[in-house]
């Protein structure tokens, strides 16, 4: 049985999704939960990534302290790899770190350096939290790498030991990961799903993040979006290539609200859907020489119910105690500018900074 949708029927299935209708969540915990993951992405021109996502679904209660007691205080939520994600799911990434390293290079890098791994682990035990620059490096051999990575050995080997399950982020300092030992920030939950169903679980729940996703997509960097055969398949009228479905979309209506996304944002970041879906031309044009950008430094999406229409090119002087809007970018007729400024002044509300309108 394949489900035939049409392109707004998939597009408010994918809204729903993410939580960006007009049925705001409540809770924290259960946000991300639903959204699977929230990126740690440092970019701050408006305000950092996790703050941006998390408003834009809880509206102005949510505080950015909010995060830091889940993962600091509560320990309702973890971080791994620079994404938080709800601790009821550390059990389905057990498996996975329990078995061999992803890479080759790693696993010989952790061979040849066995000794600096127990040195930072008996540090650890002795001394308590720490951060990186506090610990020695003891490596044998280098971290083979001649890019950004080259020599940061205490750095790769506190990441392989995070992803190995052995060190966890305990909280912040600045922007520096504080580390510990795992079993302190876990508080030794040891439960373990097995590695075939929790790589399952985690398909479904992916599915279940996005509402709906190509069969056939490209290992996104971050965290995948493949699903494999979790769902049903469907079709989306005028959109070339199948799709995976959660059926359980096909039930509730839907409402929509206008809000401005964070360019890492969830609904967007596979591309190539965002295209298909809501005919939407958009980039990430920070790294772009200012002459070639189109939209600005770090442009907001404008989802307006189930479209995206526009951009916002706007960034947070917080010296100064301003949110400046640059440039606000229409994309055809009908942009619903009463709504767009209201949310710009509720986002500056949310900062504690003024509105300076273009």
């Amino acid at each position: 049985m394949v489900i035939e949708l049409t392109r707004e029927q998939a597009r408010r299935i994918a809204v729903r999704a993410q939580l960006l209708d007009a049925r705001r969540p409540t809770d924290l915990v259960d946000t991300v939960r639903q959204l699977t993951f929230v990126q740690l992405e440092p970019t701050a021109a408006v305000a950092p990534t996790a703050d941006l996502v998390l408003r834009s679904r809880l509206g102005n209660t949510y505080e950015p302290t909010d995060l830091t007691t889940a993962l600091e205080v509560e320990n309702t939520l973890f971080e791994l790899a620079l994404l938080v994600r709800p601790m009821d799911d550390l059990p389905l990434f057990r498996a996975q770190m329990a078995g061999p390293p992803q890479y080759e290079k790693t696993a010989r890098w952790l061979d040849d350096n066995e000794e600096f791994r127990q040195d930072i682990l008996d540090r650890l035990e002795v001394e308590g939290a720490l951060i990186a620059k506090q610990i020695p490096d003891t490596s044998i051999v280098p971290w083979p790498s001649s890019g950004w990575n080259n020599n940061r050995n205490v750095m790769m080997m506190l990441e392989c030991l995070m992803m190995r399950g052995d060190v966890a982020v305990a909280g912040r300092e600045g922007r520096d990961r504080v580390w510990d030992l795992a079993e302190r920030v876990y508080h030794a939950d040891t439960r373990v799903v097995p590695l075939d169903e929790a790589l399952a679980i985690r398909a479904a729940r992916r599915l279940c993040a996005q509402g709906l996703v190509p069969g056939k997509t490209p290992d996104l960097p971050v965290e995948t979006t493949r699903v494999g055969t979790a769902g049903v398949a469907a079709t989306i009228e005028g959109v070339k290539g199948a799709y995976r479905l959660d059926p359980a979309y096909l039930e509730g209506g839907f409402e929509g609200r206008t809000v401005l996304l964070s360019p890492f944002d969830g609904l967007i970041r596979d591309r190539k859907r965002m295209a298909e879906l809501f005919e939407f031309d958009y980039a990430l044009e920070m790294y772009k020489p200012a002459a070639q950008r189109r939209w600005g430094y770090y442009a907001l999406p404008v989802l307006h119910g189930d479209r995206l229409v526009g951009k916002v090119d706007a960034t947070a002087d917080r010296t100064r105690g301003e949110l400046v809007v640059h440039a606000v970018h229409e994309d055809g007729p009908g942009f619903p500018r009463s709504e767009v400024d209201a949310e710009l002044a509720s986002l500056a509300e949310w900062l504690g900074v003024d509105l300076v309108r273009p």
